[in-house]
């Protein structure tokens, strides 16, 4: 069963300013495609999915302190059990152990969780023509598809033209993956000249204060800031160097 919140309710009026729907976990590379949306003029409308994934009150709070920031139309939380239900993810299985990082391989992690960006497309999608949105913004980049399959360009070419064939002929919604030709350092270098406030997004699989440090979320956001010469402005349990191919 799906359960919906939202903070606010707002009708499709006649505005001529463009709307898009963000994808909003809470993390840098989410944010960070937000604050590009709206540098783009899109009015945003947040949607951030609860599928049962170990660091979620922490990461609900920080996309409702980023939708604020950003002064959203509106923030749809959307809590869906499925995911968790179906497991094989380290994210969501209590009882697979959240493995250090090792960003040399190509393998597919613990971490993935199969096929999740198609389900939270599919529901983002859904909020975007309800509410008369022209694109969907997601915060992929490159060095997520090399380990995780529904996050390559090809996904999201494909998934555009699912969306066409799937929604009302007068619908036009575009999938946007501003980053998935960039690095994690490229989004970070890009995210703090607009001014992304990075110490309300959280990336850390493992726990919710503080980070942990060590895992593969937390070694590339600490990589990113630490090749563009800036200190990641959360805490950490530790801050190991990852910069410039350290381990």
């Amino acid at each position: 069963m799906t359960d919906t919140t939202q903070t606010t309710e707002t009708e499709p009026s006649e505005s001529t300013t463009e709307r898009a729907v963000v994808l909003l976990s809470g993390g840098m590379d989410s944010a960070t495609a937000a604050y590009e949306a709206r540098e783009q003029g899109y009015e945003l409308y947040a949607l951030h999915t609860s599928y049962g994934q170990r660091t979620e009150d922490r990461e609900l709070e920080c996309a409702r302190r980023i939708a604020d920031e950003l002064d959203a139309a509106e923030f749809l939380q959307v809590e869906t059990a499925h995911l968790a239900a179906i497991g094989a993810s380290s994210l969501t299985d209590e009882e697979m152990a959240v493995a250090d990082a090792d960003l040399e391989s190509d393998d597919v992690p613990s971490s993935y969780v199969p096929f999740r960006n198609a389900n939270l497309l599919a529901m983002a999608v859904s909020y975007a023509e309800a509410n008369g949105c022209e694109a969907v913004f997601i915060g992929a980049h490159s060095e997520d598809f090399s380990g995780y399959p529904d996050c390559r360009p090809a996904f999201f070419e494909a998934f555009e033209r699912v969306v066409d064939v799937g929604t009302k002929s007068e619908t036009e919604i575009t999938i946007e993956a501003p980053f998935v030709e960039h690095s994690k350092t490229d989004i970070a270098e890009y995210g703090v000249k607009l001014d992304v406030p990075y110490e309300h997004t959280w990336s850390c699989y493992r726990d919710t204060e503080p980070a942990c440090g060590t895992c593969d979320a937390c070694a590339y956001r600490l990589q990113a800031f630490q090749n563009i010469g800036s200190r990641d402005p959360i805490d950490y349990a530790e801050r190991p160097s990852y910069a410039d191919g350290n381990r």
